[in-house]
C-alpha cells in the first residue's frame, strides 16, 4: 500500500472517532505495516496537516491519535458554534413541528388541540428559522393563518421529500416495545 493511500485511511479513521485511537486499533486495519511504519505515516500527515496551516490538526491525546481543530481558528469556532446553538430545536419546536409536518396544511388552534398547550411563540420561533410558512388563510370563522414545513425543513432534518418521513405507524409500534 502507498503512503498517500495509507494516509487517508488514517485520515478517514480519526475522522470518524470521537475519541482518540490508539496505534494498536489503527494497525487493525493495516495488514502489511508495522506500529513503528504507521506512527510515521502519522507524524508525516500532522505535519503536513501543520505546514499548510489547514484547519484541523492531528495530535497525541490519552495514548492515541485524533484529528481536532487548529486553535487558531478557536473565536471563529466559537462564534460559528453559538449560531448553531441558537437553531437547536426544544422538544416543544420539535413536537410542534412534527404535528405541523404530518398535518399541514394546519392552523394554530389544531396544533394547541392536539399539543394542550399554546404554541403562538414557538410558531414565531419556527417562522423566524424558516422551518415553517403560512401557506394562506383557512376559509372559516376569523380565517386563522395556515402553516406547512418549508423547503428549510427538510434541510434541516435531511429529507428528500416528506415522504422520506417515518410513517405514523411506526412510531406506535415504538410505543408499543
Amino acid at each position: 500500500m502507498d503512503d498517500d493511500r495509507a494516509k487517508g485511511i488514517i485520515e478517514a479513521l480519526l475522522f470518524i472517532c470521537e475519541r482518540p485511537v490508539p496505534l494498536e486499533r489503527i494497525k487493525e486495519v493495516f495488514e502489511d505495516k508495522e506500529i513503528s511504519q504507521i506512527k510515521q505515516t502519522i507524524l508525516e500527515l500532522r505535519d503536513e496537516y501543520e505546514e499548510r496551516n489547514r484547519g484541523l490538526r492531528i495530535v497525541e491525546v490519552a495514548g492515541g491519535w485524533q484529528l481536532v481543530t487548529n486553535p487558531e481558528y478557536s473565536e471563529i469556532l466559537k462564534r460559528f458554534y453559538q449560531k448553531i446553538e441558537s437553531e437547536r430545536l426544544g422538544s416543544a419546536s420539535l413536537e410542534t413541528l412534527a404535528i405541523i409536518a404530518y398535518k399541514q396544511p394546519v392552523t394554530r388552534l389544531d396544533i394547541e388541540s392536539i399539543r394542550g398547550v399554546d404554541v403562538q411563540g414557538i410558531l414565531k420561533n419556527l417562522l423566524e428559522k424558516g422551518l415553517i410558512t403560512i401557506s394562506g388563510r383557512k376559509d372559516t370563522l376569523g380565517r386563522p393563518f395556515v402553516y406547512r414545513i418549508t423547503r428549510r425543513f427538510l434541510e434541516h432534518f435531511g429529507l428528500k421529500s416528506l415522504e422520506d418521513l417515518p410513517k405514523l405507524e411506526e412510531f406506535k409500534d415504538l410505543t408499543k416495545e
